[in-house]
């Protein structure tokens, strides 16, 4: 199976060489890598351009934000499966992918792990280890998802139930699982980390982002017939409680 890993980038100099080359070390032979920058301004598309023989697809053109960039590389994707790998990130050994791919045996359509978070100044620190084992379809009155760098997907479902919604600044993932996870989709956890993520991101910085994101997820919940309200939604910060690394 040709698995598609689509990564998007604006000014993202400091990081995307361990997000490419974490892709590039991959020992599964049927990776399509797509990279799509938002016409960055530093050293990110020099970067690119020293690996774009190995590269399947690169585009560098302005975009409406994250999850718009997202949708382009998902258009871009012919493999069966589809994962998303952000340019902060990367994969912690050369099996994820094989491992990953391995476990779309025809009788699933969705897989997901967990991710660990470190310091962006001190790899070998893990901050948080976030668990997707936590999460249940049941659960997402309360806001909770399977970590989003984690999940990888055929691209069928992309086709038949939608890409990411343009209008959330934070929550589009979840606004996606949400229409997944309604779905007939087969899915299956892994206990493993998938992706090691540098925490600053755009769903972890501050309490700002956390108020987005909280109001994000109450009207996604009220679009999709999802009873809720928002003391249920704050809950899940109990769960988030044992993420945290001393």
């Amino acid at each position: 199976m040709k698995v598609s890993i689509v990564t998007v980038t604006y000014n993202s100099g400091a990081t995307l060489r361990d997000a490419i080359e974490s892709v590039l070390s991959q020992d599964y032979d049927n990776i399509e890598y797509i990279i799509v920058d938002g016409q960055s301004t530093d050293a990110t598309l020099a970067i690119i351009d020293e690996y774009r023989d190995r590269i399947s697809v690169v585009v560098s053109e302005p975009d409406q934000g994250i999850y718009d960039a997202m949708n382009k590389g998902i258009e871009r994707a012919t493999g069966d499966i589809v994962g998303i790998l952000n340019s902060d990130d990367y994969f912690p050994d050369n099996h994820i992918v094989s491992m990953i791919a391995g476990e779309f045996d025809g009788t699933i359509d969705a897989v997901y792990g967990d991710v660990a978070f470190i310091s962006p100044s001190n790899p070998q620190k893990i901050i948080r280890y976030y668990s997707s084992k936590i999460f249940k379809p049941s659960r997402m009155i309360m806001g909770l998802s399977p970590a989003h760098p984690s999940f990888y997907v055929k691209r069928a479902f992309y086709e038949q139930y939608g890409k990411y919604n343009v209008s959330y600044q934070i929550a589009s993932d979840f606004d996606l699982f949400v229409r997944f996870f309604s779905s007939p989709m087969r899915y299956r956890y892994i206990e493993k980390v998938f992706v090691k993520m540098r925490t600053g991101g755009i769903s972890t910085r501050g309490l700002k982002s956390k108020y987005i994101l909280n109001k994000e997820i109450l009207r996604i919940c009220k679009q999709n017939g999802i009873r809720t309200n928002l003391f249920i939604v704050l809950s899940r910060y109990f769960f988030k409680l044992f993420e945290i690394k001393v």
